[in-house]
């Protein structure tokens, strides 16, 4: 009761656990608004990937349009195989952390 009058914790230790959360910076690198889905990419190399969809979505149009021709213009033969090529292709999307598969056609890093 005697002496000085009661004041905040946040006043004597200069700790307020507001103002700490209002200094922090954004965690991480800002995220590029352009950048494509690496779970998009990965499920239409899985779903789609004999008509070389995948392909297209990052950028990549002349391995696109060779998947596509190849599944279309065989009628059919060699959808199978072209099937697996694109399966295989969104596995690595969706596991892939560096190299030329964890990027798009303009080498911006895809998001998870």
């Amino acid at each position: 009761m005697w002496g000085h009058p009661r004041t905040p914790a946040c006043v004597v230790d200069h700790t307020c656990p507001e103002e700490h959360l209002k200094s922090q910076p954004p965690s991480g690198p800002p995220e590029d608004p352009y950048a494509k889905s690496k779970l998009a990419a990965g499920l239409l190399g899985i779903f789609l990937g004999a008509l070389g969809i995948h392909r297209f979505y990052l950028g990549y149009t002349g391995v696109g349009l060779t998947m596509l021709l190849l599944t279309v213009l065989s009628a059919g033969i060699l959808s199978p195989f072209i099937f697996i090529w694109g399966l295989v292709e969104g596995i690595v999307y969706l596991t892939a952390t560096q190299g030329s598969y964890s990027v798009d056609a303009k080498g911006r890093p895809l998001r998870p």
